[in-house]
């Protein structure tokens, strides 16, 4: 028997579009940027030559259009891993789930989903104005802990010596680690330079800030910094690149995120035109898709 995926489980708009991000299947590319800042898609699809659909809701707009006869969808997640399992989940049902009978597809689509973000850098050595190819997403968000990752390698020997590196607190979520795309980090992440990306979910107190609150672990940067197995190293810190490589790798996507450097923790330096910085990233790896 057929199973069909009930009303409240899979929501849709009265014109059919999945309830979030109000796309339908025929609206998104098979090549798709995310950004957080929903006013960063304009800066994408400004090269576009043609936009041929544009949508909002909420934080999630979408332009979709083609430069040449290549189509790229750009899309805004808003901020943090909470949103991305939001957009992942729904770009799934998009090409998985025939979404007027309710039933997952017999075959299935794989996109190309690119996070292109801005991070601040964890060592002393990556400048500000850099960008940064993240090879892998290291998760203290909690995320993925929810579904059932049993069919993922998550390298456990660097989680233990991590965990035993940084003296990890318990009653924090476990940490996750997950590879990004090879295909696109080769499509399109070359000459960049490469790390591990951890992702918090908060920008205050989970990336070591202090304000008026003390974080729990005031020392978080530099046991992260400090960090290295085997050759590899924490190279930077944001808040969606775990969850992405996490889902997109449970839904069969090829993903990838990389970054402009917008601050160095290490320095307390703070880029003084990143808005330059990103818009050059976006020419790149535009033009690299195309």
């Amino acid at each position: 028997m057929i199973k069909k995926i009930k009303e409240s489980e899979l929501i849709l708009n009265s014109d059919g579009s999945v309830y979030h991000l109000k796309l339908k299947p025929e609206n998104i590319a098979r090549d798709i940027i995310v950004v957080g800042d929903q006013g960063r898609v304009p800066n994408i699809s400004k090269y576009f030559d043609k936009i041929e659909f544009t949508v909002q809701n909420r934080e999630f707009l979408t332009h979709t259009g083609t430069i040449g006869k290549k189509r790229i969808t750009a899309l805004s997640t808003g901020i943090g891993t909470d949103n991305i399992d939001i957009v992942m989940n729904e770009l799934d049902a998009l090409v998985n789930i025939d979404l007027t009978k309710r039933t997952i597809k017999d075959n299935h689509t794989s996109l190309n989903i690119i996070r292109l973000g801005t991070s601040g850098a964890l060592q002393r050595d990556i400048p500000v104005d850099r960008c940064v190819v993240s090879t892998h997403g290291l998760g203290f968000d909690g995320l993925l802990n929810f579904y059932d990752t049993s069919a993922i390698n998550m390298n456990e020997k660097l989680i233990k010596a991590f965990i035993k590196h940084t003296g990890w607190n318990s009653w924090l979520p476990r940490p996750y680690l997950i590879p990004c795309s090879e295909m696109l980090e080769k499509r399109v992440g070359e000459g960049f330079m490469k790390g591990i990306t951890a992702t918090a979910s908060g920008f205050y107190g989970p990336q070591g800030r202090e304000l008026r609150l003390k974080p729990a672990m005031p020392d978080l940067n530099e046991r992260l910094g400090s960090f290295e197995y085997r050759g590899q190293r924490i190279t930077n810190f944001e808040m969606e690149t775990s969850a992405l490589y996490g889902l997109g790798t449970l839904l069969g996507h090829q993903t990838l995120t990389i970054c402009a450097i917008v601050a160095n923790r290490v320095i307390m330096q703070f880029s003084k035109d990143y808005k330059k910085t990103v818009d050059g990233l976006i020419q790149t790896v535009l033009e690299r898709l195309v």
